[in-house]
């Protein structure tokens, strides 16, 4: 079977003086002027090339949303008296309230410190707090749904009290429920809510704007299941997902997807995912891209551990941002803060200078 995809590419810093040769990607603060049209046959890609943006009517009738969604802007989450818009990149922080995640585990366990913690990141400039029970690092122990709210529920409730937008980082139904309840207003599920048969209802039922990310497995999640060509895999994988969830009764403007970086994949696999990122945007989600502190960092760079890899992680979140990536989740929020701040004090002069 035939299938084409379209990947945005060849940005540029204004759209002054193209002529129409340019297009605006998701309404954000990008610009680019090609697309890269692949095909596919039967699952193996049969050819690639590169088409102006000018010339986009020329493209085959089967892309021809694709271009559309790439174009329009991603609506912004109204959560409660808190917006998140996505006509500039956000920060999300992480913040785990865990014994063992791989980082940042045992840091926060204490629901004082944790408090303190996600209301000094909001301050820093985060949009919204990722709080998360349970690790998802290769070889954690599951954690009991009971457990985990004990550890979440109290730290949502003081952060809602705070006035602080909340995502709960969970796969357990019972858990977003829980943590809803207290004041969180994303879901953000590893699983794409595959691995507990509640969590969609739930979803569907609350209203809420979630997050589908692309692991290896729903039960296991750092199982290696991708081949050659990880990029597209996990495209056709992520838009099953948005579909079947959009069919359930979530709006796509209220799904945002993340390609899951060092779930079930190698770092080949993460840098081929680093280096298309603009295809996701055909999705017509907002793109959540979750690189930092990860191995592959520190694969890159004579191993360094979790707690050295600050340079890394800034350097994947602004790939990510200079690739349309509406959403960056960072664990060190005040550099990346400041970071994108530079990035986007250069755009803006690149702008008004023309």
């Amino acid at each position: 079977m035939k299938r084409f995809y379209l990947r945005p590419t060849a940005f540029v810093d204004t759209p002054i003086g193209f002529d129409g040769g340019v297009a605006r990607l998701a309404g954000g603060l990008l610009w680019h002027s090609s697309y890269e049209l692949i095909e596919t046959a039967d699952g193996r890609r049969v050819s690639k090339q590169l088409v102006p943006v000018s010339d986009a009517a020329s493209l085959p009738d089967e892309v021809q949303p694709t271009v559309q969604r790439l174009t329009a802007p991603r609506p912004p989450l109204e959560l409660g008296d808190r917006t998140i818009r996505f006509d500039q990149p956000q920060v999300a922080v992480i913040l785990n309230v865990t014994p063992d995640s791989f980082s940042d585990g045992g840091l926060h366990q204490d629901s004082e410190a944790a408090v303190a913690a996600g209301v000094a990141a909001a301050g820093e400039g985060a949009a919204f707090i990722d709080v998360g029970g349970e690790s998802t690092r290769p070889g954690a122990a599951p954690v009991w749904e009971g457990d985990e709210i004990a550890r979440v529920v109290p730290v949502i409730e003081r952060l809602a009290r705070a006035g602080v937008a909340i995502s709960v980082d969970t796969r357990n139904a019972a858990v977003m429920e829980a943590a809803l309840a207290a004041g969180a207003g994303i879901v953000n599920d590893v699983s794409a809510l595959l691995y507990d048969e509640r969590a969609l209802d739930l979803v569907v039922r609350a209203g809420c704007p979630v997050i589908l990310m692309h692991a290896g497995d729903p039960r296991d999640l750092h199982m290696k299941t991708l081949g050659p060509g990880p990029l597209l895999q996990v495209f056709d994988w992520l838009d099953e997902r948005v579909t079947a969830v959009e069919a359930a009764g979530v709006p796509r403007s209220r799904i945002i997807v993340d390609p899951g970086i060092g779930f079930g994949k190698s770092v080949a696999d993460n840098l081929a995912l680093l280096n298309g990122l603009a295809l996701f945007q055909g999705l017509g989600c907002a793109v959540m891209l979750g690189a930092s502190r990860k191995r592959m960092i520190g694969a890159l760079s004579n191993e360094a551990p979790a707690d050295q890899r600050l340079g890394g992680s800034i350097a994947l979140a602004l790939t990510g941002v200079m690739s349309g990536a509406q959403i960056v989740r960072v664990h060190d929020v005040r550099e990346t803060v400041q970071a994108l701040r530079v990035w986007r004090g250069l755009r803006d002069q690149a702008l008004s200078s023309h």
